[in-house]
């Protein structure tokens, strides 16, 4: 922690879940601020700070996913979606919005407190600003000024396009990355349908890189969903 209480903007327009929440949040070491509708939360992330935020998708006011629109105008935070909503389509539509996470309700305090950790442990290397100029992670290591890819010291070569896609997957280190948000950011928006393109090249990518048996996937697939790449801190296997 930071020297005080992680403060938690809980935006949820149900009275028993916010107090669920707040109980659940105080027992743990975490400050709730809460708000019944999108727009008292935005508002507040506007005038205030909060390290991160948990999100309903049915609000009174405003859907969820604008609401994350409107958040990320404001904050990096990162913003956990709470939902009772298990459609495919809903959970794509959070991503794309900003959201770092979705967590189905119901679910347990473990499971969400779990949820919370990862996603603020992942809040300055995700930042484009912040990203550094060598990045390392298992035994991947990329000099992005350079522009040169090494796996265990033995430098690989990438195609322009192979290039591309792990830049924009390590400015993004440990944000889920929908199919759509990767094929603009690669390809452009003209491509945004052709999830092909980008079955092939995280393929591709997967078998130059991701070949350490010591360490963990570094490309996970979010079914469904995306890709998001592992941190250095989440690549090391556990003891056995």
């Amino acid at each position: 922690m930071n020297g005080h209480d992680p403060r938690v903007l809980i935006i949820e327009d149900e009275i028993q879940m916010r107090r669920f929440l707040r109980t659940s949040l105080l027992a743990h070491g975490y400050l709730p601020i809460e708000a019944s509708t999108g727009g008292q939360g935005i508002e507040y992330v506007a005038t205030g700070t909060v390290e991160l935020v948990l999100l309903d998708m049915g609000l009174p006011d405003l859907e969820g996913t604008e609401v994350t629109r409107q958040l990320r105008e404001w904050t990096d935070a990162p913003v956990i979606v709470l939902s009772a909503r298990t459609d495919e389509k809903d959970k794509i539509g959070a991503f794309d919005a900003g959201a770092d996470d979705y967590l189905t309700k119901p679910f347990a305090v473990g499971e969400l407190l779990a949820r919370m950790r990862a996603a603020r442990r992942q809040v300055v290397p995700r930042s484009r600003e912040k990203t550094p100029a060598v990045f390392a992670a298992g035994s991947l290591r990329v000099d992005l000024d350079a522009g040169v890819v090494f796996v265990n010291d033995d430098e690989v070569h990438l195609t322009p396009i192979e290039y591309k896609l792990l830049v924009v997957l390590i400015e993004n280190v440990g944000r889920v990355m929908t199919h759509q948000q990767l094929l603009k950011g690669v390809w452009g928006t003209r491509y945004t349908s052709r999830a092909q393109y980008l079955h092939v090249y995280m393929g591709r990518l997967r078998t130059k890189l991701d070949v350490d048996p010591d360490h963990a996937k570094l490309f996970v697939t979010v079914p469904g969903v995306g890709y998001r790449l592992r941190g250095n801190e989440s690549t090391q296997r556990p003891a056995r």
